[in-house]
């Protein structure tokens, strides 16, 4: 397995969610943002790095305990790129690629990265792997290292998407099996399209076992 480090961005404010800190919603009987960290953590990557920001003692609390690094965002109202500046920035390890994940895909699991890291093995050429499904582009992504430099030596506005949009022929779209890339929490409409999942997940595995 080629070596990736993931930088987790959890600096956000949660603004769409509508007093909800989206971060502290339960899936799977843990918080999301432990729980995010723990499928990294299980699908064997070396290094992690947690980019906190918007209630930034909240979250390390979130994540006590968990081998991982916890860097702070001072700037993290500025955009999401000040955060993936952040987390590169903090990146100790060299690592053939650096996957960018968000902390509110709350379907994925250990075996979607390892998935990802698969394809990311198989690029053929390509310096960015984007996960998608049926069309749609989601997380996380992976860019190889040498994208580092380029990406701290930018301007906030020229980041990953300007990257990908301005270089269609480095990008490798990997079709995922599952929606699990493209699902993630931003209104209080998706988390209540996940609570009905995830009851309709409960009310099938509860009748499996009866069967």
């Amino acid at each position: 397995m080629k070596s990736v480090s993931v930088i987790l961005l959890a600096a956000g404010e949660s603004r769409r969610m509508q007093g909800i800190n989206k971060l502290t919603v339960s899936v799977d009987g843990l918080p999301l943002l432990r729980r995010t960290a723990l499928v990294l953590l299980e699908s064997g990557l070396e290094e992690i790095l947690v980019v906190v920001g918007h209630d930034h003692e909240l979250a390390r609390e979130l994540l006590r305990g968990l081998p991982l690094r916890i860097v702070h965002n001072p700037a993290h109202r500025d955009g999401q790129m000040t955060s993936v500046y952040c987390g590169m920035r903090g990146l100790q390890q060299s690592c053939d690629g650096v996957m960018i994940c968000l902390a509110d895909l709350p379907f994925l699991t250990a075996d979607d990265i390892r998935h990802l890291i698969s394809g990311f093995e198989r690029r053929d050429g390509k310096t960015v792997l984007v996960p998608t499904f049926r069309g749609e582009r989601g997380n996380p992504i992976i860019l190889a290292y040498r994208h580092r430099r380029a990406i701290l030596d930018g301007e906030p506005n020229l980041g990953c998407k300007r990257l990908i949009s301005r270089h269609p022929e480095i990008v490798m779209p990997m079709e995922m099996p599952n929606d699990h890339t493209v699902f993630d929490l931003d209104t209080r409409d998706d988390l209540l399209e996940m609570q009905r999942r995830m009851a309709v997940s409960d009310h099938l595995q509860a009748a499996n076992s009866l069967a």
